[in-house]
């Protein structure tokens, strides 16, 4: 590709910067649009080490270009959140934020103010719980809310009893994240080094569909293709690469993709195409793929790279506005039009 080593720079119209008192770590598009014109809410939370953590809530319009806090929105967390995610259903009359962190908590989003609606402890036997690590709000069924924990554990909410539907325990070591595909199947991936699919048909059994080459590499973050469930990209710490996996034939990638000069930290699909994808890391740089139906043997170039002023730490492509991809680094959230 000719595109494939120079650096695509954005236009300053491609590009828009919210610029945050605090480092910014977990971050949120809702994929609701308000009322007043085609602004979108995005939700950062603050990293820093202590008790006291804010969730700043943004508004986003791509017409005019600009972001902008909305102060009335803006609400204190307890420790950073690991994770936030709003409601996934656009039509949902309820604007939800769930974040997670020391617990999962879901918030109420109304036009002026913010209230806490729940706080779910999925241990059953203190009042504490072992910090979350991560969670997925399920698109087709979005009642559940699976959620991963250090205590190995991964535990299926139904977020309107309140309850938990099911925990599992199948990984030896801390669960980093997990995806939804179907309504009742999920994938989680560990420092133990596996992915493992899981259908709450069947909650006696999993299937480990991939493991680290090196034995014990703890893979962090897992991404599920909605475009094509057969299709899913992990990472592995300290690692330059994207794995690309295809649950048909378990074990062995279909892609890796390794141009990124430092540690990978985030991944995202294309909510509107089943090929590309987006990579972030420690080399400050965001890089777009598409893949192609066979990969030559030199591997695959990016179609396009956009250098950030810092190492990225979180990605979001969201499927409401599929010609955005957000990335946070530092004290910066950055929209990219792509």
């Amino acid at each position: 590709m000719e595109n494939s080593t120079q650096e695509s720079h954005l236009r300053s119209e491609n590009c828009v910067t919210y610029d945050s008192p605090y480092p910014i770590y977990a971050m949120a598009v809702s994929s609701t649009t308000s009322a007043a014109a085609r602004r979108r809410s995005i939700a950062v939370g603050s990293f820093i080490e202590d008790f006291h953590n804010r969730v700043d809530i943004l508004s986003f319009d791509d017409e005019t270009n600009s972001i902008k806090p909305v102060p009335s929105l803006s609400f204190e967390h307890p420790y950073p959140p690991t994770k936030l995610m709003f409601h996934p259903a656009p039509t949902s009359a309820a604007n939800l934020l769930a974040s997670s962190g020391d617990y999962l908590r879901l918030w109420d989003l109304r036009d002026t103010s913010i209230e806490p609606i729940c706080t779910l402890n999925n241990s059953k036997t203190s009042e504490y719980c072992a910090p979350l690590t991560s969670f997925d709000w399920n698109e087709v069924e979005p009642r559940r809310i699976g959620t991963s924990s250090i205590d190995t554990t991964c535990t299926i909410w139904d977020i309107e009893k309140g309850a938990v539907e099911t925990q599992l325990i199948a990984h030896d070591k801390e669960v980093y994240d997990i995806a939804w595909g179907e309504a009742g199947v999920f994938a989680s991936v560990s420092a133990d080094g596996s992915v493992r699919i899981f259908d709450l048909r069947d909650k006696e059994h999993s299937t480990i569909i991939y493991e680290s080459p090196q034995p014990d590499t703890p893979l962090l973050r897992l991404a599920w293709n909605k475009q094509d469930l057969r299709y899913m990209a992990t990472i592995l710490m300290d690692s330059n690469k994207v794995v690309i996996l295809d649950i048909r034939s378990p074990t062995i990638p279909v892609a890796e993709l390794d141009r990124h000069q430092a540690s990978v930290n985030a991944i995202s699909w294309a909510p509107q195409s089943c090929r590309h994808i987006c990579s972030a890391g420690d080399d400050a740089q965001a890089l777009l793929w598409e893949l192609p139906t066979v990969a030559g043997p030199n591997g695959i170039d990016p179609m396009s790279m956009y250098s950030a002023g810092a190492e990225i730490n979180q990605l979001q492509w969201s499927s409401a506005q599929p010609d955005w991809i957000a990335i946070a680094f530092s004290k910066k959230l950055q929209m990219l039009k792509v």
